[in-house]
């Protein structure tokens, strides 16, 4: 990837790009379905291939359960089952998807910000990033803290508020490959651009009408764009 893919941003045009972390800077589907084959026969349920799983992939991730065995799991079967599942993803080796690295470094050399938000435990998360050694070009890397199966929209209100951006969420581009890290966006003010490459499948993305593109570094560049529209006519976004 050409590193000069951005012009350099004044202090009007700078961005501050959140990063999802599983799924889009992560390629991990294989290692999701894997993990997911190794929980779900103790619920009963049958493994799956990759066009199951990210067709049927949704958050809260106990909804996911429930659409894959046809009923509701019930809390102690959850505890369980994500225990198990996290156990299994943390035995994989740390993948960071194709052109990312040169994708963030283009954006730093641009002097556009980054950070890395997850719905991922926080001590895993931490430890991958420095496994893939990208620790250095995020000013904030979160992941979760509390129970899991939640939504991202708090904890992307709870991330913004900590880089002193709650107030400046116009400047915001969230790039992500589900549902979710959109809905969460919007619902703190924020750009969010999703791709197709991740734990969700592509269809399902396009019929949620969310700006979608299929590769990361197209994400971006459709972000900035938006963002420069928005600048330019505010009151018609």
């Amino acid at each position: 990837m050409n590193t000069t893919l951005f012009a350099a941003a004044t202090p009007a045009t700078r961005m501050h790009v959140v990063w999802d972390w599983n799924g889009t800077v992560k390629d991990d589907l294989d290692d999701h379905v894997s993990a997911l084959n190794a929980t779900l026969p103790a619920l009963g349920g049958e493994a799956v291939n990759r066009e199951t799983y990210r067709a049927k992939h949704t958050v809260p991730i106990p909804n996911f359960y429930a659409r894959l065995l046809g009923r509701t799991i019930t809390e102690q079967e959850w505890i369980s089952s994500d225990n198990a599942f996290l156990a299994h993803l943390r035995a994989q080796p740390v993948r960071v998807r194709e052109g990312a690295i040169e994708l963030m470094t283009a954006l730093r050399e641009a002097s556009h910000t980054q950070s890395l938000l997850s719905l991922c435990p926080h001590d895993t998360l931490i430890r991958e990033v420095e496994q893939a050694d990208i620790g250095h070009f995020f000013d904030r890397v979160e992941g979760r803290t509390g129970p899991s199966g939640g939504t991202k929209a708090a904890p992307l209100a709870t991330h913004l508020e900590a880089l002193g951006l709650a107030d400046q969420a116009h400047r915001v581009l969230l790039v992500g490959d589900a549902i979710d890290d959109a809905d969460a966006a919007h619902a703190n003010g924020a750009l969010a651009v999703l791709h197709t490459g991740g734990l969700h499948h592509p269809a399902k993305l396009a019929a949620a009408g969310h700006p979608l593109t299929d590769t990361l570094a197209d994400a971006v560049v459709l972000g900035l764009r938006l963002a420069a529209s928005r600048r330019a006519h505010p009151a018609c976004v």
